[in-house]
C-alpha cells in the first residue's frame, strides 16, 4: 500500500521518527489525483522530503493536531477540495444535508472556516512552527473579498490564520520551492519571492501594483468592483507584477501566478503512485462518497480561458491551458485495467471544459502580454486556435486500449468552441463514441443582459448548438439527449429575465430541468464583485443584483414550477410581472392545471 501515513504506527513502519511535511486538510484522505494531500503528498514525496497527512482533526482539541508529532519544515493546512463555507450551506445559507468528502457522507467533521481555525489550533500546539496554508478556500480568499455567509467584506485570510505564507493555485511547485529552501536552512520571513505565494510585509514592495486598502474597501462598497479588475489583469503570469493591499498597519502582498506548468511537468504529477482508494480507516463508516463518481476519471489538462463571470478556475488553476501528453493519458487509462475496481468504464476524461484539452495561441507572444479575462467572449479572440485535433488524437488512441469498453466526456464541453470547430469532426466523434446518452452543457441562461453579464454566448449560439447535436446523434443513429445547466438570480437577471428563460424552457425544451441553482457568491469572482458592488467589474456600469430571499426564490421556482413548495412563489412572482394569466388557465400556463398530477423532470 502506498498511503502516506496518517498514524505514528504508519510513520515507524517506514522508519520515521518524525516527517518533514505534515498536511492537515478538512477532507477525509482518498489517495487519488483529485485530492489536494495525495496529490501535493506524493509530489513532494518524490522530490526526497517525508510526507504526512492529519485529515479531518477535531478542532475542539488541540491534541488531534499532535498525533504526528512536529514536523521538520512546516505544516500545510487546508479546509480541502472546497471552501468549507460551500461545503457546508446551500446557495440559500442553509446548511447542507451531506458532506460527500467525509466519511459516509457525514456532516459536522470539519468546522466553519476551517483554514483559519486548524491553524489557530496549530498555533497552541507548536508555537513558532511554520505554517503554509493553501487549496481552494485559502487561494480564493488570499486579498481582501466579499463573505456571501457573513455578507460582508474579510480580509485575506492570511491574516486572518496566522500563517506564515499562502500558496494559491494548484501548488505543487510552490510547495516544493518552500520545502527546498527551509531544508536549505532559509526562514520563512525570508521567502518573499516565490511565485504564486502571499505573504504579510511591513513595507510595500517597490514594484508592487497598489490595490485600495482593506479598510477604503470596507467604506466603499464600489471600489471593490475597480479591486477585482486590476486583479484579473495581473493574472497572466508572463507579465503579471504583485499586488500589494494594506490591511491596518501591514501589507498584504501577492506575487504573480506561476508560469503555466510544462507537459513534462504535468506527465510528472500524474504519473505519480495512487491507490485510487479512500484509506482503509474509512471503510467500515461506509468509504467516501465524493470518490465513487471520479474513481476512474482522467484529468487531461488543467486551466480555462472562459473566464465566466461566476467562475473562478482561471484565477485558481490559470487562464492558459497546460495539457498533459497523450502517452501520459494512455498510461494512466492501461493501469486502470489492473486495479481491482475497475469495471471497464472510463466516466470522464477532460476537465473544465473538456474541449479546450491542447488549445493554445497561434501566437504565444500575443498571449503573453494579453490582459483579457476571456478569449471566447465577447467572441472567440483571433489569435486562439480551436482546432480540436489534440482531442481527437487523444480520443482514438484511448478507443484503442484493451481493457477499456466504454469512455465518456461528462466534465463538460464550451458548446461556443464546438461550433468554431469548421470540420465538425469534434462534434461527431463525441456523439458517436464519448457521450453517455445525455451530454451536460451550460447556456447557463438565455436572457441578454444575463448572459453579458455572465460573459456566456447567448441564445442563438445555444439553440445553434441544439440543432447541430440532434443531427448529428441522428447521424449516428444514436437517441441522445443534452442536459442543460441553468443559473437563477445571477447579477443582471431579475424577474423579467428570469421569466424570459421560463418561457424558453417551456418552448424549447418540453421538460422541467433538474440542474437549476441559485448563484451563490464566491470569493474573487467577477460575479461576486458585482454582486457586493452593483457594478461591472469590466467597465464600471450599474448591474442590476437580485439579493432579497424572496426575489431569489422566485427566480429559481420560475424555472421548477412543478416541485414541490414552488407553487406560491411561481405565483407571486408572476403577479410582481403582472403576468398572472401564465399561473393556470392557458395553453402557456407554467403551472400544471388544478388536479393534474405533477409530472417529474424528463430528459429529453
Amino acid at each position: 500500500m502506498s498511503f502516506l501515513p496518517m498514524s505514528r504506527d504508519e510513520m515507524k513502519a517506514r522508519g520515521w521518527d518524525e516527517a518533514d511535511i505534515i498536511f492537515v486538510s478538512g477532507d477525509a484522505y482518498v489517495d487519488h489525483p483529485a485530492w489536494a494531500a495525495a496529490i501535493l503528498g506524493k509530489f513532494l514525496e518524490a522530490h526526497g522530503f517525508r510526507v504526512g497527512v492529519i485529515a479531518q482533526p477535531d478542532w475542539r482539541r488541540k491534541d488531534d493536531f499532535m498525533q504526528l508529532g512536529q514536523p521538520r519544515l512546516f505544516f500545510a493546512v487546508s479546509a480541502g477540495s472546497m471552501d468549507s463555507m460551500v461545503n457546508h450551506y446551500n446557495s440559500e445559507r442553509r446548511p447542507r444535508r451531506e458532506d460527500l468528502f467525509s466519511p459516509g457522507g457525514q456532516t459536522g467533521l470539519r468546522p466553519d472556516r476551517a483554514t483559519i481555525v486548524y491553524c489557530n489550533r496549530l498555533r497552541e500546539a507548536f508555537p513558532g512552527v511554520p505554517l503554509v496554508i493553501g487549496g481552494v478556500e485559502a487561494s480564493l480568499r488570499r486579498l481582501a473579498h466579499y463573505d456571501y455567509w457573513d455578507d460582508k467584506l474579510r480580509r485575506s485570510i492570511l491574516p486572518d490564520s496566522r500563517a506564515d505564507l499562502l500558496s494559491y493555485g494548484m501548488g505543487e511547485y510552490s510547495l516544493l520551492e518552500i520545502a527546498r529552501r527551509l531544508k536549505a536552512g532559509k526562514e520563512m520571513r525570508q521567502l518573499t519571492n516565490i511565485p504564486g505565494t502571499v505573504r504579510t510585509s511591513a513595507v510595500k514592495p517597490a514594484e508592487a501594483v497598489e490595490l485600495p486598502s482593506f479598510e477604503e474597501l470596507s467604506a466603499d462598497r464600489e471600489a471593490l468592483a475597480a479591486a477585482t479588475k486590476t486583479v484579473y489583469e495581473h493574472n497572466n503570469p508572463y507579465r503579471a507584477r504583485p499586488l500589494a493591499q494594506r490591511h491596518g498597519e501591514r501589507w498584504v502582498v501577492q506575487n504573480p501566478p506561476p508560469l503555466p506548468l510544462t507537459t513534462e511537468q504535468m506527465d510528472f504529477i500524474y504519473a505519480l503512485p495512487f491507490e485510487r482508494k479512500a484509506h482503509p480507516r474509512y471503510d467500515a463508516a461506509g468509504g467516501i462518497p465524493a470518490l465513487r463518481p471520479v474513481q476512474f476519471s482522467i484529468l487531461t489538462h488543467r486551466g480555462c480561458f472562459g473566464g465566466c463571470a461566476f467562475c473562478s478556475i482561471g484565477l485558481h488553476q490559470g487562464r492558459f491551458i497546460q495539457s498533459r501528453s497523450v502517452q501520459s493519458i494512455i498510461a494512466e487509462a492501461q493501469g486502470f485495467t489492473q486495479h481491482e475496481d475497475f469495471r471497464g468504464s472510463i466516466p470522464d476524461l477532460g476537465a473544465a471544459s473538456a474541449n479546450m484539452y491542447g488549445m493554445q495561441g497561434r501566437q504565444p507572444e500575443r498571449c503573453a502580454e494579453c490582459t483579457r479575462v476571456s478569449c471566447l467572449y465577447p467572441r472567440l479572440c483571433t489569435n486562439m486556435d480551436p482546432d480540436p485535433s489534440p482531442s481527437l488524437r487523444l480520443w482514438r488512441a484511448m478507443r484503442g486500449i484493451k481493457g477499456i469498453n466504454h469512455i465518456r466526456v461528462a466534465s463538460g464541453v464550451r458548446y461556443d468552441l464546438i461550433l468554431a470547430d469548421p470540420t465538425g469532426q469534434y462534434l461527431y466523434e463525441l456523439c458517436k463514441y464519448h457521450v453517455g446518452g445525455q451530454l451536460k452543457v451550460a447556456p447557463e441562461h438565455v436572457a441578454a443582459n444575463v448572459t453579458r453579464a455572465m460573459g456566456k454566448p447567448g441564445v442563438k449560439e445555444y439553440e445553434k448548438f441544439v440543432g447541430k447535436f440532434a443531427a448529428v446523434s441522428r447521424r449516428v443513429g444514436k437517441e441522445q439527449y443534452l442536459i442543460p445547466y441553468f443559473i437563477a438570480a445571477h447579477p443582471g437577471c431579475g424577474l423579467e429575465e428570469s421569466l424570459e428563460l421560463a418561457e424558453f424552457v417551456r418552448d424549447h425544451l418540453h421538460f422541467q430541468p433538474e440542474q437549476v441553482q441559485n448563484f451563490t457568491p464566491t470569493p474573487m469572482s467577477i460575479a461576486t464583485a458585482m454582486y457586493y458592488s452593483g457594478l461591472s467589474p469590466h467597465n464600471g456600469q450599474p448591474v442590476y443584483v437580485p439579493r432579497g430571499a424572496e426575489e431569489r426564490k422566485q427566480q429559481r421556482a420560475l424555472l421548477q414550477t412543478r416541485a414541490a413548495g414552488n407553487e406560491q412563489a411561481v405565483k407571486d412572482g408572476l403577479k410582481a410581472l403582472g403576468r398572472e394569466e401564465l399561473a393556470r388557465g392557458s395553453r402557456q400556463a407554467l403551472l400544471p392545471r388544478a388536479g393534474k398530477p405533477t409530472r417529474r423532470s424528463r430528459k429529453k
